[in-house]
């Protein structure tokens, strides 16, 4: 085996494996949500080398973040068990965030 292949593919994992957790926490998304609220996943990022993902999605209308939000929490779970018959990766601990900056003038992290 290559050496450098040896160093790179450690980050290279994490990007796939965060890639691969963002598209199907959309999909988990559209399929599970209601239609109270629009919840869009923005992007997601791998901290802790790869022990946990945040996923970061906007809410739209605002007013119903919180409510999205609390959803989210209550369907980690079952999002959970949904990668585990969906990608072939090592679980990480994944955790939903509002990112809702482009509303109040801030970057939106992406």
């Amino acid at each position: 085996m290559n050496p450098d292949a040896r160093t790179r593919s450690p980050r290279k994992q994490s990007s796939r494996a965060t890639e691969i957790v963002a598209r199907e926490a959309a999909l988990f998304i559209a399929r599970e949500a209601g239609r109270e609220s629009l919840i869009t996943v923005t992007h997601a990022r791998s901290i802790a080398h790869g022990d946990r993902i945040l996923v970061f999605v906007s809410v739209f209308p605002v007013e119903k973040a919180r409510a999205a939000m609390t959803f989210l929490e209550r369907q980690r779970e079952a999002f959970s068990d949904h990668l585990k018959s969906h990608a072939r990766l090592r679980l990480p601990r994944i955790d939903f965030m509002l990112d809702n900056g482009e509303l109040s003038g801030g970057p939106s992290g992406n």
